[in-house]
């Protein structure tokens, strides 16, 4: 079987997607389709299907997934109890006397913000409904204003505890697993969330500040497009209202954080932490409401519906798509690349910046990671490396016109003032900077795989 019919599936899933039908429906019922049709034609072996249960009850046992709705909540709840909405107005303050001093305060809210929800949707909804107004009242160019927003929005892909990095990690772990044992070694070693959360670390950092010092860029050489507030906001009880503003959050991502990474909880036992964590800021901000706590667990229950029945379809497909010989005219086409594993990585690099215009997070993860990861993985990859690449190169892809998921979650909130082109335009410098960072860690590793050698030894 030379592979070829696989490849026309993954056409087909498109041109379904493309319809409008759901991306589970569309991955499941796509690859039954051939299923049926292969097996009626003598090119398909039906025992392929009879794995989809086992792969079921693996995701129902599988602890790390439940860390998927507790940080979902987790995240809900702080989005819904206004904790974005009074450190942006707390750290405008602080920052805002200085040109470009709101800029920086976008930034550093989404950050926390990222850690936070992890969901790039839900910060860049939330920051654009709370600071666009503000920022072009106070005169800020409009393309810096919607480039800073959608930039601090696609945070939440790598900065951890990111939902992203924990599908991430459970898919890359498996991936890691079925690659050592196809090379012969039958002792696998592991990675975890917690490998992927550290490594992340440095990059994300690195992220913030280059954008931080792009912003500053700006401000000193064109003071008019991130003017100062005046003087006069300035509050004498500022730094007691930042400090009730901005340490219980932190306080809960360093714990929910430090946790994993320290190995003192799992992920699931430190999601649970946070989700009572972000419950308990809630009630004393006197946020916190029986009304309210309805709405963040229907909130919570459509979002980690949606992403574990797109896993059952994404099973679903890539049982089907093993079955028609897809995995090895992979490992063909990769092995037969120019340039060895340059070229390889460069390959489906570019392939997966390409899918994320027309794929979220999740669906790329579920899909595509599988199929590709044991692949490089086998030719000497770091999981851990692999991982943050994955995750930096989908934050650029989500970023870029004329299809990133950013600019259209920011152009469904913006006022019809603001220009597509301007988002557009305000996107571009950041998009470079993300670019710039993709290139460094290509080119040193060693920033996303230090820090868990130093924390773990491995």
């Amino acid at each position: 079987m030379d592979g070829s019919i696989a490849l026309y599936m993954f056409g087909a899933v498109f041109i379904v997607l493309l319809m409008g039908y759901p991306v589970a429906i569309s991955l499941a019922g796509t690859a039954l389709a051939f299923a049926f049709a292969g097996e009626y034609f003598g090119t398909f072996d039906s025992a392929f299907l009879e794995a989809l249960p086992n792969r079921l009850f693996g995701i129902i046992e599988n602890d790390t997934l439940v860390a998927v709705p507790l940080f979902v909540f987790m995240g809900v709840m702080l989005e819904k109890s206004s904790v974005a909405e009074g450190l942006l107005e707390n750290m405008s303050k602080l920052f805002g006397t200085l040109p470009g001093g709101l800029g920086f305060s976008v930034i550093l809210v989404g950050m926390l913000m990222a850690a936070s929800t992890g969901i790039v949707g839900a910060t860049v909804v939330t920051m654009g409904l709370l600071s666009l107004p503000t920022m072009l009242k106070r005169n800020y160019d409009p393309a810096l204003a919607c480039g800073t927003i959608c930039a601090s929005g696609t945070l939440g892909q790598i900065i951890p505890p990111s939902i992203v990095l924990v599908l991430l990690g459970d898919v890359i772990s498996s991936a890691y697993q079925q690659a050592q044992l196809d090379m012969g070694v039958f002792s696998p070693e592991t990675v975890s969330v917690g490998d992927l959360f550290a490594g992340a670390l440095i990059p994300g950092m690195t992220l913030v500040i280059l954008y931080l010092f792009y912003l500053a860029g700006i401000a000193f050489f064109k003071p008019s497009a991130c003017p100062a507030l005046p003087k006069q906001t300035s509050d004498s009880g500022l730094f007691v209202d930042l400090a009730k503003g901005l340490f219980p959050p932190l306080i809960l991502i360093i714990a929910v954080l430090g946790s994993i990474i320290g190995g003192i909880a799992t992920p699931t036992e430190a999601a649970s932490v946070g989700a009572m964590g972000a419950a308990l800021l809630a009630y004393l901000k006197q946020q916190f409401s029986i009304q309210q706590l309805k709405g963040v667990a229907q909130s919570t229950t459509q979002v980690t519906s949606m992403v574990f029945f797109i896993l059952i379809g994404a099973s679903l497909f890539s049982l089907v798509f093993r079955g028609f010989g897809g995995d090895e005219l992979i490992e063909e086409l990769l092995s037969d690349l120019p340039g060895g594993v340059f070229g390889a990585m460069l390959v489906v690099m570019l392939v997966m910046f390409l899918l994320g215009f027309v794929l979220d997070f999740i669906e790329i993860t579920f899909v595509v990671v599988p199929i590709v990861a044991p692949i490089l993985l086998a030719m000497g990859i770091s999981p851990v490396w692999l991982g943050i690449m994955i995750a930096l190169n989908l934050q650029t892809s989500f970023l870029t016109p004329p299809f990133g998921f950013a600019l259209f979650y920011l152009r469904g909130v913006a006022p019809a003032s603001i220009k597509t082109s301007q988002i557009y335009k305000g996107v571009t410098p950041f998009i470079a900077i993300q670019l710039f960072l993709l290139s460094l860690l290509a080119t040193w590793p060693e920033l996303a795989t230090w820090l868990p050698t130093v924390i773990y030894g491995n």
